[in-house]
């Protein structure tokens, strides 16, 4: 098919806004693979009618409708993605058996190489960006019905008007109104504030790192329980249970990590959802190398460690940039 002179512009006008779409696309599906896919459907079907544009929107709103009807659509046939603590389930005991659900499709992590934009990105928008990627926002939105999750964003994180988003999702400014209450209703319900996404201090932040590296590098169970908050929780899917407190966490990570002592595990930085990363990698003992174990998503408050995902699907080593074997060091 041969396309039109307003269609070959369209790629180099529409392109900046990638990585925001991307960022859009994940709050509502709560998948970094499925968000890709979706940021490119929206550019298939936003070229395909590019000729059509009349103007009367900013080609950012224009694509954020398209991209946002798109996700409406892929939702009707997906279920929610939770982490194992929106599973409803008490906490667990350390000495509980581990039990998987490997069909559960868990929320994912998305690294921020993806979304902020690199080096060139205004320093406000990036704050902005990475704290309405938080996990616990995303997880929080994923118990949303799909049409409340799209209000939501669109009013709280995008800014739009109630007027805008009731023309863009075919709904009336009552209808948008409501839903965003209810929306609100149900965050609050999850202990989203302002407060709970606030950015630790750099040096102290740094501090903590190291000595969390140190401490798991090491297996040192006494520095390990000492990182966390009074009321931390830990959770790793596809392992259904969820722990709390520190005595608890430390107890699970001694008696089921396969870590023996010191230099069995390594660990690479990273970030997450504007968050700390880690990759963990476990000793080989046949070849000495270090294989991706699993991906672990640090949530900081007051110099200590209040919450760490550890997600266990290694092909999200490839997404982040990170290796899937560290070599043995000679």
């Amino acid at each position: 098919m041969a396309q039109t002179e307003a269609q070959a512009d369209f790629p180099q006008l529409a392109d900046p806004y990638r990585r925001e779409l991307l960022a859009h696309c994940y709050r509502m599906l709560g998948s970094v693979h499925d968000a890709e896919d979706l940021v490119q459907e929206t550019y298939l079907r936003a070229w395909r009618a590019y000729d059509k544009f009349e103007g009367r929107s900013s080609l950012r709103t224009w694509l954020h409708t398209i991209a946002t009807r798109a996700c409406l659509t892929a939702l009707e046939s997906r279920g929610k993605r939770p982490l194992p603590t929106g599973l409803g389930a008490p906490s667990s005991s350390a000495s509980d058996e581990l039990i998987t659900q490997d069909e559960v499709p868990w929320l994912e992590p998305i690294p921020d190489t993806m979304i902020d934009g690199g080096g060139t990105a205004d320093p406000a928008s990036v704050v902005g960006s990475r704290e309405s990627v938080r996990l616990a926002f995303i997880a929080a939105l994923q118990h949303l019905p799909p049409k409340q999750r799209a209000v939501l964003i669109l009013r709280d994180v995008l800014k739009w008007k109630a007027a805008e988003v009731a023309e863009q999702l075919e709904l009336t400014t009552a209808a948008v109104n409501s839903a965003l209450q209810r929306a609100h209703a149900a965050m609050g319900k999850a202990g989203l504030t302002e407060e709970s996404v606030q950015e630790p201090d750099d040096a102290e932040q740094r501090r903590l790192l190291d000595s969390w590296m140190a401490a798991f590098e090491a297996k040192d169970m006494r520095a390990i329980v000492r990182l966390f908050t009074e009321d931390a929780v830990w959770e790793m899917p596809p392992f259904i249970g969820w722990y709390q407190g520190p005595e608890t966490i430390g107890q699970l990570i001694d008696t089921s990590c396969p870590a023996k002592g010191p230099g069995d595990q390594r660990l690479v930085p990273t970030t997450a959802n504007g968050q700390p990363a880690f990759g963990l990698y476990m000793i080989d003992p046949e070849t000495g190398d270090h294989k991706a174990f699993q991906l672990q998503v640090l949530d900081i408050v007051g110099g200590r460690v209040r919450h760490c995902v550890a997600f266990f699907e290694t092909s999200l080593f490839e997404t982040f940039g990170l290796p899937a074997v560290l070599p043995a060091q000679r």
